[in-house]
């Protein structure tokens, strides 16, 4: 069946009809939220219908994640912020803190399938999904999407990198889902073992797609996008074939705000995302995302008239994303407090050969640098380089992670 232009009319709304429904359908989401236990003490004596625009929202308290967390160690698994018992989801899953995230089956409930229907990918297509299904949702959210957009999907994960080269060849792979550097891996190896993929479309997300790497792929006639999502919210922000910053999804809503705090920021300023979702099974209020972006002003070339962004630029505090994972301060914490020969730690994520490379750099006497390896890949949950440095060598400017990308 031949693709229309867009996923569905919302896309395309003007500014006064997207307006008018959010005016309907925000007051009734505030509602649902004023009711749940998790709420209890952040929503009280709110008039949900009042709360009409993205002004009045602002006048709302943040949620962070923190804040779930703890509501959830008090009240498992989801901290009174869902509408339903657990036992009414499809899926429970389980992100690092640990943090518990619902699911459904409803057709697509995380929203990716806008995304997937903007990189191009539809019926008869073959979708080699290589995020994860194991504890973490991404695998799922992406299935979801591929299912919205009648495409068949191979849930083939992470890893395993001959095998995937085989089953795409074998099966006649279409189109890509996954973290933005294995895609290379995969074309590398079918290069090695003399295999010709028919990969045109890559879905890429849980990390920056870097320029060099988006040219990489369109010189193999790929067509790489990107999405803005996470497990908590679902889609947020997606590339659209004009490749002019991101779009945000239609069923949730964007405010950019000073970090650390829910104050919006000038138009075009960088600061926090903070995210109100009009899911009603699992309604997130003003959710604080930890990652920094801008507006981009004006509307998409691509016809999609939704807000902008300018994709994902960065942590709000320290908390960076290396080859998919978080890495946060206080595991770079808890790496220092298992070793009482070191001093200091710095973390520094930097690029080679297209992917994300660590390196751990280490004050210490000590000089077992597998010793210290082994705990960098049991505490961070990534492997990465280790440099040994004298005490007192390393910058005395408070970074205990660097992020030394560019994201030009």
């Amino acid at each position: 069946m031949a693709q229309t232009s867009y996923f569905d009319s919302l896309e395309t709304r003007s500014p006064e009809t997207r307006a008018a429904d959010l005016a309907r359908s925000l007051p009734a989401q505030i509602a649902r939220a004023q009711a749940l236990p998790g709420y209890v003490g952040s929503l009280d004596g709110v008039a949900p219908d009042t709360i009409t625009n993205v002004e009045a929202l602002a006048a709302l308290p943040v949620l962070r994640k923190s804040e779930i967390g703890k509501q959830q160690a008090q009240s498992a698994p989801f901290g009174g912020f869902t509408t339903k018992p657990a036992h009414a989801f499809t899926h429970i899953f389980q992100s690092p803190g640990p943090i518990y995230e619902p699911s459904s089956d409803a057709p697509d409930w995380w929203r990716m399938g806008r995304f997937l229907h903007a990189v191009g990918i539809g019926e008869g297509d073959i979708v080699q999904n290589c995020f994860g299904y194991h504890l973490t949702p991404a695998g799922m959210i992406f299935e979801s999407g591929a299912r919205a957009v009648g495409a068949a999907v191979l849930p083939a994960g992470t890893g395993q990198t001959e095998l995937q080269v085989i089953a795409a060849r074998d099966i006649g792979t279409t189109a890509y889902a996954g973290t933005p550097d294995y895609l290379k891996i995969i074309l590398e190896k079918a290069d090695e073992m003399g295999v010709t993929l028919g990969i045109t479309k890559a879905a890429v997300g849980g990390g920056a797609l870097f320029p060099s790497l988006r040219d990489y792929y369109a010189e193999r006639g790929i067509t790489c996008l990107q999405s803005y999502a996470t497990a908590d919210l679902g889609n947020i922000a997606y590339e659209s074939p004009a490749a002019e910053g991101m779009i945000v999804d239609e069923n949730v809503i964007v405010e950019i705000v000073t970090p650390g705090t829910g104050t919006p920021v000038a138009p075009g300023e960088v600061g926090e995302v903070v995210v109100t979702t009009l899911n009603p099974d699992y309604p997130l209020i003003r959710f604080a995302t930890g990652d920094l972006s801008a507006v981009l002003p004006g509307a998409s070339p691509c016809g999609r008239t939704n807000m902008r962004i300018k994709g994902w630029m960065g942590r709000a505090d320290q908390t960076t994303k290396i080859k998919g994972m978080f890495v946060r301060p206080e595991q770079v914490a808890a790496l220092v407090a298992h070793h009482p020969e070191v001093t200091k730690a710095r973390v520094v994520a930097s690029r080679a050969n297209e992917q994300d490379v660590m390196t751990v750099h280490l004050e210490t006497t000590g000089d077992d640098a597998d010793s210290y390896g082994a705990s960098i890949a049991a505490l961070l949950k990534l492997k990465g380089k280790v440099v040994l440095a004298a005490p007192g060598s390393l910058p005395n400017d408070g970074l205990v992670i660097e992020d030394q990308r560019s994201y030009d």
